[in-house]
């Protein structure tokens, strides 16, 4: 049985991995804000005769004290975790700071995605193939990192900020592999391409038309989430790896480059004091 751990996974598609993860047989504990959703989470596994080994932790993960929180508890729940699967986004048009004073797309998509990855390495590698699946959006070429301005103090866009944490979970996952590509978790950016979720965000209304249009187009859950699926049972042998609807990326692309890896790595330790 594995031990999995799913951030956003009280809807869409980490939901539905999670869900898909029980009817395997394995224990899985989501993470994610909305008690309701967390409650109808669990309802639903024990419909399905797996009520014992699903559990929900509340958290607002655009907090950086929440996740430490939730490191935590897992750590006290599982002696080994075998696969970190990373959902968590939400779409704001304008600008929010959370409690904290983080700007909350970055703290959200980026920094949520940073703690959990390296706050739970070592429960992972005491597992047989351990695996960090970062659903993201490696292979696109919209967005940039924004070294001057991180956080979009001065000029805000709802857009820019998302894009910009998809490349900034590129060099998440290229730090991490360059820091511990030698140890046993593999790490693994996918791009599901577009798919019919609830598209959590807060939108104007240009933005909104945009998402009804691909909401219309867009593939069902089932299909985004079979290669996230795959890859957490049969993990790529590569230390970094990077899928685009299925299809394996090359990690040499400009988007893993190592030396901006290390530079992002270098600026969120100094942002979270460590």
């Amino acid at each position: 049985m594995k031990r999995i751990v799913v951030q956003g996974g009280t809807d869409g598609m980490g939901r539905a991995t999670a869900l898909v993860c029980l009817g395997r047989g394995d224990a899985v504990t989501v993470v994610g804000r909305d008690e309701a959703k967390g409650k109808s989470f669990l309802a639903e596994a024990a419909e399905i005769g797996a009520e014992g080994r699903a559990s929900f932790i509340r958290a607002d993960l655009s907090l950086i004290s929440e996740n430490e929180r939730v490191i935590e508890v897992v750590r006290d729940a599982y002696p080994v975790v075998d696969a970190l699967v990373l959902c968590a986004r939400h779409y704001l048009s304008r600008r929010r700071e959370t409690a904290e004073g983080r700007e909350a797309t970055f703290a959200l998509f980026y920094l949520s995605r940073y703690l959990l990855s390296h706050g739970l390495r070592e429960r992972l590698e005491k597992a047989e193939r351990p695996v960090i699946l970062n659903v993201a959006g490696p292979g696109s070429p919209v967005g940039k990192i924004h070294w001057e301005d991180l956080e979009f103090t001065r000029a805000y866009d709802g857009l820019a900020a998302q894009m910009q944490s998809g490349k900034a979970n590129d060099l998440l996952g290229a730090a991490f592999a360059d820091r511990h590509g030698a140890e046993r978790t593999r790490y693994v950016l996918i791009n599901p391409g577009s798919v019919s979720t609830s598209f959590s965000g807060e939108y104007d209304a240009e933005t909104q038309r945009h998402i009804d249009m691909m909401k219309r187009v867009a593939k069902p859950v089932a299909a985004g989430i079979a290669p996230i699926v795959e890859a957490l049972y049969a993990p790529p042998a590569a230390p970094l790896s990077a899928l685009v609807e299925g299809r394996p990326m090359d990690v040499r692309d400009r988007s893993f480059d190592v030396h901006d890896a290390r530079r992002l790595d270098e600026r969120t330790r100094e942002l979270l004091g460590r």
